[in-house]
């Protein structure tokens, strides 16, 4: 979604959403066009966390503040997976990043975030950017229910790994809480 309408969304100036996607809190993916736009997704999980903020305490004027701490704190409590450095699987250290980024998506995941990751999904269908056996791949793991889709994304087996090699649920963890994941920061 365009940043302009998500600041409208949430109730915040563009400037201040823009300060918060540049500190990573917000993050941000390319349209086609080329333009920085919200994942709608994690949009409508944050005005839903705006909403609930702004319902116990109506005055308050910044309600997206604390809802960016929390974040933040949920960061530094995740346990990264240690890496293989080093491995003679040269193929293991970046199958483990998959996983520990599939891993901080899963306790989050709502059918809202499956919704719009079946609608990127569909859009890498027509534009002819995903393996046509990737995609059925998806659309069956998309067709369970949501229990058992956490499950499906976090397996470290052969069929996980595989669909966490063209991932339509990039883009849904905030930068320090993909940082954290991957051990970047």
């Amino acid at each position: 979604m365009p940043r302009s309408t998500a600041a409208r969304l949430l109730g915040v100036s563009h400037t201040a959403l823009n300060n918060w996607v540049a500190s990573g809190d917000i993050p941000a993916v390319f349209s086609k066009q080329g333009r920085k736009e919200i994942p709608i997704s994690f949009l409508m999980e944050l005005q839903q966390q705006v909403a609930e903020q702004r319902s116990l305490s109506p005055h308050k004027l910044h309600a997206l503040e604390p809802i960016m701490a929390e974040a933040r704190r949920r960061a530094e409590r995740m346990r990264p997976l240690p890496w293989a450095a080093g491995s003679a699987e040269p193929h293991r250290t970046p199958e483990l990043r998959g996983l520990a980024y599939h891993q901080a998506i899963a306790p989050r995941l709502r059918r809202s975030m499956v919704d719009e990751a079946q609608g990127k999904l569909r859009r890498w269908q027509q534009e002819g950017k995903v393996d046509p056996r990737r995609a059925r791949a998806w659309e069956e793991v998309f067709a369970l229910p949501l229990p058992a889709i956490r499950e499906a994304i976090t397996a470290d087996d052969d069929r996980g790994r595989d669909l966490r090699q063209s991932s339509p649920l990039a883009g849904l963890l905030s930068e320090p809480e993909r940082r954290k994941a991957l051990q970047l920061s």
